[in-house]
């Protein structure tokens, strides 16, 4: 399943959006006391609540939620706001990480990498072919998507030991078991080499070469971890190209679907993917197992309501059926599914809705037969190969 690493967002009671008779797009200027350090933070306010809290973007796209009592001052003045230039961004990044980094630039991507450069260059390549492909399905699919406002991220660790101290204060106790994740506050995936030792199954050591390293990842028991990578960087361009807004209330359910359909690489191939949304043998025999114990009210649940998914008790089912329902809808009802797209797309940060307010762009987008829909959801399901 996927692992979006978030922080617990604030309550912003009485929200106004900053438009304080500064020059639009100014850079603003926040100063915080966080855990007994001061801070000096160059972006824009993105939310000022009537408390004082606030939502702020930093030049290197990461997102600071602040309480009332962290904030010091703010001010802005008339220098436009700029993201970072991609040589700005990663000579900040290496002085963020330990020593031993370097940067592997791509057209789309920094990769901040303390393992090999053969290892950097297939996660690139990688990575690249991912944001083709996906780039590519979605305007297929009529959808208009947007250029990334900031490079997008990866660090690589070289082992898994130095990736686990690194990720510690995010994933806590879940990070022994997470072979890499985005951060919603820092809008960067984390991960570390897996071309070593757990994979190899010799003494370690790191891959050079691309032949090397796949044939070391398109091994049966690297798949699922390989998939991970994948999952989690589509979650990184789902964010970043239109489809999500970062901390907007976008169901569980449509982001991590929409990560499961693209997760299965195709290592085989030099281009790209040969096809997208593949059957996951997995997820279906899952979902197929679950059908017997399923809630009549199951679809309603999955739509309205995130606690299934987040629950470990009930997160393997969950997932399950996230992957068969966006199948099924991007299958068999593309054209709405579309449309609950655009409709989910078009939500403001820090804005929730409530259960009933889900339910009806779901109803919105699909029709108000949603018995008839489910029913056909079951149907075909039950039929695929």
């Amino acid at each position: 399943m996927g692992r979006i690493a978030k922080q617990v967002p604030l309550i912003l009671l009485f929200v106004t959006l900053v438009c304080s008779g500064r020059h639009a797009g100014a850079i603003d200027h926040l100063v915080l006391n966080r855990d007994g350090q001061t801070l000096h933070l160059d972006g824009r306010s993105m939310i000022v609540a009537q408390d004082g809290s606030c939502m702020f973007q930093t030049r290197d796209g990461v997102i600071w939620l602040a309480r009332a009592e962290e904030v010091i001052e703010q001010s802005s003045d008339d220098i436009p706001f700029e993201p970072y230039t991609k040589d700005e961004l990663a000579s900040r990044l290496l002085a963020e990480l330990p020593a031993g980094f370097d940067v592997h630039d791509t057209e789309n991507y920094l990769i901040c990498y303390n393992t090999s450069r053969g290892y950097a260059l297939w996660c690139g390549s990688l990575l690249e072919r991912l944001h083709g492909a996906f780039t590519n399905f979605w305007s297929r699919k009529g959808f208009d998507l947007k250029e990334p406002e900031f490079p997008l991220v990866a660090f690589v660790f070289a082992d898994k030991a130095s990736y686990g101290r690194f990720a510690l204060p995010e994933l806590g106790e879940a990070v022994s078991s997470v072979v890499a994740y985005y951060s919603l506050r820092t809008n960067r995936i984390t991960m570390y080499d897996l071309s070593g030792i757990e994979l190899a199954g010799g003494p370690t050591r790191r891959m050079n070469s691309a032949v090397q390293i796949n044939r070391i990842l398109s091994r049966p028991s690297a798949a699922p971890m390989v998939a991970t990578i994948v999952h989690e960087a589509t979650h990184q361009i789902a964010f970043n190209c239109g489809l999500h807004q970062r901390y907007s209330d976008c169901p569980t359910w449509f982001s991590e679907g929409i990560a499961m359909y693209f997760e299965t690489p195709d290592l085989s191939s030099s281009r790209g993917w040969r096809s997208i949304g593949q059957v996951s043998n997995l997820r279906l025999g899952q979902f197929r197992e679950n059908l017997r114990q399923r809630p009549p009210n199951s679809l309603q649940l999955l739509v309205t309501d995130d606690s299934r998914l987040r629950d470990t008790a009930t997160a393997v089912d969950a997932y399950a059926e996230a992957w068969a329902l966006t199948y099924f809808l991007i299958k068999q009802r593309p054209e709405e599914y579309v449309k609950y797209l655009q409709t989910l797309s078009q939500k403001a940060p820090q804005r929730w809705d409530d259960a009933k307010a889900r339910w009806k762009d779901f109803r919105d987008a699909f029709g108000p037969d949603l018995n008839r829909l489910e029913a056909d959801f079951l149907q075909y399901m039950l039929k695929l190969r």
